[in-house]
């Protein structure tokens, strides 16, 4: 079984202005496409034939860089796209109670998050993720991500924001902290809740 690169639900140009359609077509026919094709060729021969994302992520010390870079870049791009939409809205119900009890409400929930994002130093991934039932936020570096066991945090992620360059540069150039806060109008909070009720 080969991993296949996801249809995106949207059109590229769906999450303008937050998101320009240039940045979404390269973003998801290029880089996502080479992650895809890479994963596919470095797992060839190797006990991780067959087996899930999830898996090899968990083992991920198991296998060697190409397919730790490559999978978590497969991985981390198909819950990226899944979490956005053109629609937006805020969180509510369960996920926003725990939000409240575990992050200090909303508001300090988008400061944590989005220093996350900022403080990341060159290329990495921000996360809201669940660890034993809790939500917290962190930062990892290049492709790496809470499944991990040797990421620097552990859990199972449920958002995550892309601060390569290459997911922002042609529309917001250096201005990270732009491309951050217009993140959060493009947020698709139904399906970030349908991962935490998963998570826990």
């Amino acid at each position: 079984m080969s991993f296949k690169l996801p249809d995106l639900p949207y059109d590229y140009s769906a999450l303008d202005p937050n998101i320009d359609a240039m940045t979404m077509e390269i973003h998801h026919s290029k880089h996502h496409n080479g992650y895809t094709t890479n994963l596919n060729n470095a797992i060839e021969g190797t006990d991780g034939e067959g087996k899930s994302i999830e898996d090899i992520l968990a083992n991920i010390g198991n296998y060697g860089t190409a397919i730790r870079n490559n999978g978590g870049g497969y991985y981390n791009h198909c819950l990226f796209w899944e979490i956005m939409s053109p629609n937006g809205g805020t969180p509510s119900g369960d996920l926003m109670n725990a939000i409240d009890s575990d992050l200090g409400g909303f508001e300090s929930f988008k400061d944590s998050f989005a220093k996350a994002a900022a403080t990341r130093f060159g290329s990495g991934w921000a996360w809201l993720y669940v660890n034993n039932g809790k939500l917290d936020v962190c930062s990892t570096p290049n492709q790496d991500n809470p499944l991990m066991p040797d990421a620097g945090c552990s859990g199972t992620p449920i958002l995550a924001l892309d601060v390569w360059e290459h997911a922002y540069y042609l529309k917001y150039q250096n201005r990270r902290p732009e491309y951050i806060e217009n993140f959060f109008n493009v947020i698709n909070w139904d399906e970030v809740s349908r991962k935490y009720a998963a998570a826990i």
